[in-house]
């Protein structure tokens, strides 16, 4: 379940954001506020996910609110006036609803927050286990994160090449394995290949060597961010 809050000084506004919080499944209403002053002293004692906010209030705006806050929760801002729009996503809000809000838009800004949330748990569950089992054919075959040397992408499926030279195909995306796969670990080079950075030793203009036989290219769109991470690790800055 997904904490929230909602904070509008408007008693109808406040109503309705309440009732479209308890209308969503995934997400639990845990506290409402018709000022954001009350709000700062409820977040004091409690955590939560996720945020409603508007913006227009008195003594101390929904924008003010949020930015001070030294660790905000996820916030999707409402308001009735567009021109903050902007200035909402420069604080990275989620989302931005405009007043009178609809079920349909408030939903599909409430599952952006649900389906990040869902791939943080994914990724928390295999750092933490370190192991996943993956199927080819009609097997189940569990692997070691640390074992992955590499990851190619082959349309649909996945060659998913292990430390020790063996290798083990499975239907899957590229899309899906970054996801999955904890970019602390892991960094995604190409549109074919995501590799294991535990076993990163050389960068040779556009390419990555494991070893004298494994060479990896390194498209353009991804080079910046390999530049990057050679740069934050290097002796000679």
């Amino acid at each position: 379940m997904i904490k929230c809050i909602a904070i509008d000084d408007e008693s109808l506004a406040l109503g309705q954001l309440c009732n479209y919080i308890e209308r969503t499944p995934y997400l639990q209403l845990v506290g409402k506020f018709d000022n954001a002053i009350e709000a700062i002293a409820y977040l004091q004692d409690n955590s939560v996910d996720l945020m409603f906010v508007d913006i227009e209030m008195p003594e101390l705006n929904g924008m003010d609110f949020v930015k001070s806050l030294n660790n905000p929760p996820k916030v999707i801002f409402i308001t009735a006036y567009s021109q903050f729009a902007l200035e909402g996503f420069r604080v990275n809000a989620v989302d931005y609803l405009l007043k009178p809000i609809g079920y349909a838009d408030f939903l599909k800004a409430a599952d952006k927050v649900k389906s990040n949330s869902s791939v943080n748990q994914v990724k928390k569950g295999i750092e933490e286990d370190e192991n996943i089992f993956v199927k080819t054919g009609t097997k189940h075959i569990r692997i070691n994160l640390n074992d992955i040397l590499y990851v190619e992408g082959m349309r649909e499926y996945l060659k998913i090449i292990l430390e020790d030279g063996s290798s083990i195909v499975t239907l899957m995306s590229m899309k899906k394995a970054t996801e999955l796969l904890s970019e602390d670990k892991f960094m995604r080079v190409h549109r074919s290949y995501i590799i294991n950075l535990k076993y990163f030793t050389t960068l040779e203009r556009n390419r990555i060597i494991f070893n004298k036989d494994t060479y990896i290219p390194i498209s353009e769109q991804y080079l910046p961010k390999v530049k990057k991470y050679v740069e934050e690790n290097s002796l000679n800055k």
